[in-house]
């Protein structure tokens, strides 16, 4: 004899409340990836860094938070992920409040690294409790949608924040915001979040830690630095080295006895694809950001606060894209479809940024939000589908690894899209304009300004049209790229679906029913 598994329960008042508990650090972690956009020029005016250390002040949160993703993850698992979700808080509530009033470049560096410590172990820990507080499946694919459009929200917010708070007090305010959001975490999550660990993790194997750290740092670190610098030696084999580490770091896995990312997530048919098409999601949203941003400032000449507004209003629609994509799904829409679906309209949005002329905002803006709402569609029913695949006491581990695809597709966007959109502004921009103003449209607007009368404003206008042309080529590049993700999509995941209770993927047959 055989017995149906008892329905899954579902979630009530007190679920949702701490899932609004757990939104806060989410959305401050997620912003302070873009809160210094504005207040950088103030620290540099009060603490004087060297070139090399405002660089460092800018970067190293998002490198030590990319970098620590794996190993936060499976230790959550280990310990519980409350209490590391707690500490974390703790760790990002004190870092803040340590660079709010930093007196020295070098001790604001320090409090940053620290935070992406903190947000590294904030970021996994949310998606984990998620993940075990809403086990029926319905449920859980709108909190995942949630969690998405919150985390997608807190990037573009934290540039409008950084300006608004540098204009009106001083630029360590950015920082003290996420004081208030971290003491409330500190305090109900104790009596709203539920703990939950893996029953049986075995030794926490200390050596994959720095191998996950030298797989993942400097290919991150490779790719940002070509998209900025162009190609170079150095970055091209920062990137090699890394992905040798990778080779490492996988083949420690395979043979640990206790491993940090356990083989088997992978083995689940729903885990991998998802793992992937995260990451392609991740490509098609922070290559556009590389375009929009520039776009916005240097070719329809906005201030840094003006254009940040604007950045916002795309953001907007993003709190509809991940409830819709939920509702299809529940309603009998094949997962497969509303993800390939989500890729589409992605596709349809750089379309459009390839439509774009040198004074086309509305058509930006319209596109960005088109992008932003396929992007987040996809990203909310991948990571649905890879936490439901995963064992629940590998939630940790299964969330960490969908976080360091979101890194990598990001860096590898820039550092792709941007290769074709510097190579196009290079080939167009005339040959007679100064070196300055052939590598980058801000330098050749900057030399523009220098120029005497109407040699200065051609300058602009040329470089202006040459960098939207690099926009288009790298949004038709974009949309090429995500239509055949959208086909991917389809066949990887139409033979994949989630046991309604047991948590797991199984394979249907071709047909998909």
């Amino acid at each position: 004899m055989t017995t149906n598994p008892p329905p899954p329960v579902r979630a009530g008042r007190r679920e949702w409340t701490a899932l609004g508990v757990l939104m806060l650090p989410l959305l401050l972690v997620s912003m302070d990836v873009s809160v210094l956009y504005f207040a950088i020029p103030a620290i540099s005016a009060d603490l004087e860094p060297s070139a090399t250390q405002q660089l460092w002040i800018f970067d190293i949160y998002g490198f030590v938070l990319a970098g620590l993703l794996m190993t936060m993850g499976s230790l959550g698992d280990r310990i519980g992920r409350r209490r590391l979700l707690l500490i974390g808080a703790a760790a990002f509530g004190t870092a803040s409040l340590v660079a709010a009033y930093a007196t020295s470049a070098e001790t604001l560096i320090a409090a940053r690294a620290v935070l992406g410590i903190g947000g590294a172990t904030l970021m996994p820990s949310t998606m984990a409790l998620v993940r075990t507080m809403f086990t029926d499946p319905a449920q859980r694919t709108k909190a995942i949608g949630v969690w998405s459009g919150v985390m997608t929200a807190g990037i573009a917010l934290g540039s409008v924040m950084s300006g608004v708070l540098v204009e009106h007090f001083w630029w360590g305010s950015v920082f003290l915001v996420n004081l208030p959001a971290m003491l409330l975490l500190l305090a109900l999550g104790p009596v709203l979040l539920p703990e939950s660990r893996n029953p049986g993790p075995g030794r926490f194997d200390l050596l994959s830690v720095p191998l996950s750290m030298a797989a993942v740092l400097p290919v991150i670190y490779g790719l940002k630095e070509l998209a900025s610098e162009g190609w170079n030696v150095r970055y091209v084999m920062s990137v090699t080295v890394g992905l040798l580490f990778a080779a490492l770091f996988v083949h420690r896995q395979r043979t640990a006895a206790s491993p940090l990312i356990p083989p088997e997530l992978f083995r689940g048919r729903g885990f991998s694809p998802s793992v992937v098409l995260n990451l392609v999601a991740a490509f098609g949203m922070m290559g556009s950001a590389y375009f929009t941003t520039q776009y916005i400032q240097s070719v329809l000449d906005k201030g840094p606060l003006e254009a940040a507004l604007w950045s916002l209003l795309p953001s907007v629609p993003i709190a509809l894209a991940a409830p819709v994509g939920a509702h299809l799904v529940q309603r009998g829409v094949p997962r497969a479809y509303v993800v390939g679906g989500g890729f589409a309209v992605t596709s349809c949005g750089y379309l459009m940024l390839a439509l774009a002329g040198t004074d086309s905002l509305w058509l930006l803006l319209t596109a960005c939000a088109v992008l932003a709402c396929g992007i987040v569609t996809v990203m909310s029913q991948v990571a649905d589908l890879a936490l439901s695949s995963a064992p629940v006491e590998r939630a940790g581990a299964a969330s960490s690894v969908l976080e360091t695809g979101t890194e990598f597709g990001g860096a590898l966007s820039m550092a792709f899209l941007g290769s074709i959109g510097t190579a196009v502004y290079r080939h167009e921009i005339p040959s007679s304009a100064p070196a300055a103003a052939q590598e980058t449209l801000g330098g050749a607007l900057a030399v523009a300004d220098r120029l005497p009368g109407r040699a200065g404003d051609a300058l602009a206008t040329a470089a202006r049209e040459a960098f939207t042309s690099g926009m288009h080529a790298a949004a038709v590049t974009g949309a090429v790229l995500l239509a055949g993700a959208a086909a991917a999509a389809v066949l990887t995941l139409r033979r994949v679906r989630v046991r309604e209770n047991a948590g797991q993927a199984d394979q249907l047959s071709p047909s998909g029913v």
